[in-house]
C-alpha cells in the first residue's frame, strides 16, 4: 500500500521557514516554478503550460512516496519554493536533494536554510550518509549553493545529460568527493 506525501513528510521548521507536504492550494506557485523560464532554464523536465500542469504535478506527488517539501515563511503558508529528497537507498544510506524557489525569495539565504534542515532529517531520522545532488554545470546558484553546504564537486558526468555535474556530501567518513 503506498502512502500519500502528506503522509510520509513530516513539517519542519526552520528559524525563518515551514517545510510541510504539498496540497492543492499550492497549485498557482506551482504553476509559477514549473514554467519561469529563469527558474527551469537549468531543468532538465516538462514544464507548466497551464495550471492543469500543476494540479497534476501536485497530484503525482500527493499519490506517489516522494519526500517533497512545499517551503513556506513563517507565519505565511504561501508557497515561495520546493526542496525533496528522492532515489532513496536505505540499503546503501543514500539519497538525492532537489530544490527550487521562486526568483522573488533567491539570494536571501531561504534555501540554504531549507536545505540545511533537510539534511539533518535525512541524517538523524533517516540514516542517510550520503547525499546527491546533480546541478547544470551552467547553474552557478546552484554550484555555489551546494558549495557553501558541503557538498563536494564528483568528477563524473550525469550519464544521461553530460550537462549536469555530479555534487556529493559524505558525511559517513568516507570522503569518496
Amino acid at each position: 500500500m503506498k502512502n500519500s506525501n502528506s503522509e510520509t513528510v513530516p513539517i519542519l521548521t526552520t528559524e525563518r521557514l515551514t517545510l510541510r507536504p504539498l496540497s492543492d492550494k499550492d497549485g498557482d506557485e506551482i504553476f509559477l516554478l514549473r514554467s519561469d523560464p529563469l527558474i527551469n532554464k537549468y531543468l532538465d523536465r516538462q514544464h507548466a503550460v497551464t495550471i492543469d500542469d500543476a494540479f497534476g504535478f501536485i497530484e503525482m506527488i500527493k499519490n506517489n512516496i516522494f519526500s517533497y517539501w512545499a517551503i513556506s515563511r513563517k507565519g505565511n503558508d504561501k508557497l515561495i519554493g520546493i526542496i525533496c529528497l528522492f532515489d532513496i537507498s536505505e540499503e546503501l544510506k543514500k539519497c538525492e536533494i532537489g530544490y527550487e524557489l521562486l526568483n522573488a525569495y533567491q539570494g536571501k539565504g531561504f534555501m540554504r536554510e531549507a536545505a540545511i534542515k533537510l539534511m539533518e532529517y535525512s541524517i538523524r531520522t533517516l540514516g542517510i550518509s550520503t547525499i546527491d545532488a546533480h546541478t547544470h554545470k551552467d547553474n552557478q546558484s546552484s554550484t555555489n549553493l551546494l558549495q557553501k553546504l558541503g557538498f563536494k564537486n564528483v568528477d563524473n558526468l550525469n550519464e544521461t545529460n553530460s550537462d549536469f555535474i555530479l555534487f556529493q556530501l559524505d558525511m559517513s567518513g568516507n570522503n569518496e568527493a
